[in-house]
């Protein structure tokens, strides 16, 4: 049967979230911090799983995992309990993962994120503890891969696996509840986003309430979208075709734009889940309050904060919140200068110049913002000339009153303006009869003529004000 009804297309997601601010892996001493380090070095006897090797568990993690519950608005369970998943893999050490089965630790919880028709709730069905197994490098791609090599540093991090229900219908979706993911962690300061492997995301997709298809280990958030769009295609062009799906697990290939088939999706039965017989259950009833009185302001809250502090439109509250860090830069420049223009400068001006580049706000001091701000509201400089600041800082370096100095920006006086608007009207009769015969754009043209006499040091809206004054406006 041939289905027309695009509104059919499920997604739902599977993110991998790797704690690694919890300073030791999962169930050893061994360090998080093995990014720079050569590869198979930052490891003991228990990442190896050599025989005789008995786990620990690290507390930090499960700290960390009942913060991402309570912030996902899900119930914590008061016991949970580790369980084996079989499979094998070369990466996988022990031959099985350590996970959690029948009892995650977070369960029932949700996320509002900006949907195609208004705001979407998109619920959270679990979300459980599992370590990390090695990383593989294959030669050339994974299709026709000659040889791979294993680096078992990343076997053992703690991993909270974060599973939605298929509530998304379109890709742009899922890359909107990745980005609000994404944003809560940061706030909760489990993990950093910049490291490898810190986040990565299986997507599961069917067509016309069809066979489901995973595609695995999806590294950014742009990736999940091209993935999901692609799959979506994919099985749509099958069904016009009267092909078969199965239900199977593909690898998306970034590089074509293509997913391809890895192998049959397994079911849970596949993975002979039994209990972990080194690890006790794990009883947290009595620290979940304790954890829940010190959660810091998370995005939503933080946002309405904002509106109601500082009196700032909810769209700029709303991107100055998508970041832990841009809103502390706000926040900072807010304390030197009115809040509403600070609101406009970050939100506007310096988080687009940041982005272009792809800098983090890191780069960006809030004293400095504050001072371009001054400067503009002072008419020292223009608006133009304050954003050449901002670029010229993330460029080059330097400070706002070096570059003012070093370009020329400050702004011409009031009496040399006028001077241009009577010399600008003199020199264009032509232009001052056409706007007295109610051309609008005559007007915008002597303007300009201010302004180039000026050579862009001057506030426009002071040379129109001049500019009409002059006309007997």
């Amino acid at each position: 049967m041939v289905y027309e009804n695009p509104d059919q297309v499920m997604i739902g997601l599977e993110v991998h979230v790797q704690l690694n601010k919890a300073n030791t892996k999962m169930f050893c001493g061994c360090t998080t911090n093995y990014t720079d380090e050569e590869a198979n070095t930052c490891l003991c006897a228990g990442c190896l799983a050599l025989p005789g090797t008995t786990p620990v568990l690290n507390e930090k993690s499960v700290e960390y995992a009942i913060k991402i519950g309570l912030a996902l608005n899900a119930e914590i369970s008061d016991e949970t309990d580790f369980y084996m998943k079989n499979y094998f893999y070369p990466d996988l050490g022990n031959g099985y993962q350590v996970t959690q089965f029948d009892k995650p630790i977070v369960k029932n919880g949700h996320i509002v994120i900006e949907g195609e028709d208004g705001e979407l709730n998109v619920r959270i069905r679990r979300a459980h503890m599992e370590d990390d197994p090695g990383k593989m490098a294959h030669f050339g791609s994974i299709e026709k891969s000659t040889g791979s090599i294993i680096d078992f540093n990343r076997s053992g991090m703690p991993l909270v696996e974060i599973v939605t229900e298929p509530d998304m219908r379109t890709a742009k979706e899922a890359r909107r509840f990745l980005d609000k993911l994404r944003s809560i962690l940061e706030y909760l300061d489990v993990f950093d986003g910049s490291r490898e492997g810190a986040m990565k995301a299986d997507a599961n997709v069917s067509v016309y309430l069809g066979t489901r298809v995973e595609v695995k280990n999806i590294s950014s958030h742009k990736s999940v979208e091209k993935a999901i769009n692609y799959e979506i295609m994919r099985q749509k062009d099958a069904h016009r075709k009267g092909k078969k799906l199965v239900q199977e697990t593909r690898h998306y290939d970034e590089g074509r734009n293509v997913t391809i088939s890895l192998r049959v999706k397994e079911t849970a039965d596949d993975y002979r889940y039994f209990p972990d017989f080194d690890l006790v259950p794990l009883y947290v009833g009595g620290r979940v309050e304790e954890i829940r009185a010190a959660m810091p302001e998370l995005p939503d809250a933080k946002r309405e904060r904002f509106v109601a502090q500082y009196g700032i439109s909810d769209a700029h509250a709303k991107s100055l919140t998508s970041e832990k860090a841009f809103a502390d830069l706000f926040e900072k420049v807010a304390t030197k200068v009115d809040p509403k223009i600070a609101a406009s400068w970050v939100a506007d001006i310096v988080k687009g110049e940041l982005n272009y580049r792809d800098l983090p706000v890191t780069k960006c001091d809030a004293d400095d913002i504050a001072c371009i701000i001054d400067l503009v509201g002072c008419k020292k400089i223009s608006e133009e000339s304050g954003v050449t600041i901002v670029r010229t800082m993330l460029d080059d370096g330097g400070k706002p009153d070096q570059i003012v100095a070093a370009k020329g920006l400050l702004m011409v006086g009031d009496d040399f303006l006028a001077t241009a608007a009577k010399e600008a009207i003199a020199e264009n009769p032509s232009a001052v009869a056409d706007y007295r015969a109610g051309i609008e754009k005559a007007l915008n043209f002597l303007v300009g003529k201010v302004m180039q006499k000026s050579k862009g040091k001057a506030d426009a809206r002071t040379a129109r004000e001049l500019v009409l004054k002059e006309l007997g406006e």
